[in-house]
């Protein structure tokens, strides 16, 4: 008996030494999703906020001089949070900023830092408001171009423009 007594109590006593084995692994998991829960209700991980946007009727209208202006028209629909456009980029161009006409599509517009994008609207980019001007940009009437705007929240979101006409947007 004195064998069978002692695998008994080695086995027990090795059930012991992996119970307490497996259990601090456990009791740190618990700790740190305890901590987690903390931060987030605390506001630590910052707010969740699901912004989506939407880029519809993207052109590029060709310039009414060979060297001028290229600009660039669009919707864009805001699914989520409010959001601000904070700049663009076209392959090829040398510079690309944000401008705005006020009542008039004659001329360069007034160059803005950012466009504010209202939650769950629209905003429209046309030659009589805002709209993206491409400077250096050689483009070719028909073609197929890739504008990727940056939002704030959104990020980067990639449209692919036809070139149109002059003025057309």
């Amino acid at each position: 008996m004195t064998g069978l007594a002692a695998d008994a109590r080695a086995s027990r006593n090795a059930r012991g030494q992996l119970l307490r084995a497996g259990l601090a692994p456990v009791v740190c998991a618990l700790v740190l999703l305890g901590l987690l829960t903390g931060w987030v209700a605390s506001g630590g991980a910052g707010t969740i906020a699901r912004v989506r946007i939407k880029i519809t009727s993207a052109s590029l209208a060709m310039p009414v001089t060979p060297d001028g202006p290229v600009y660039a028209y669009l919707v864009v629909e805001n699914l989520g949070a409010a959001d601000t456009l904070e700049s663009a980029t076209v392959p090829g161009a040398r510079q690309v900023r944000i401008v705005r006409h006020d009542g008039s599509a004659a001329g360069s517009g007034r160059i803005l830092a950012n466009l504010a994008i209202p939650a769950n609207g629209s905003l429209s980019l046309n030659p009589m408001g805002p709209d993206i001007e491409l400077i250096g940009a050689h483009l070719v009437y028909g073609q197929e171009v890739s504008l990727t705007l940056t939002f704030a929240s959104a990020g980067r979101v990639s449209v692919e423009a036809t070139v149109t006409p002059p003025g057309t947007p």
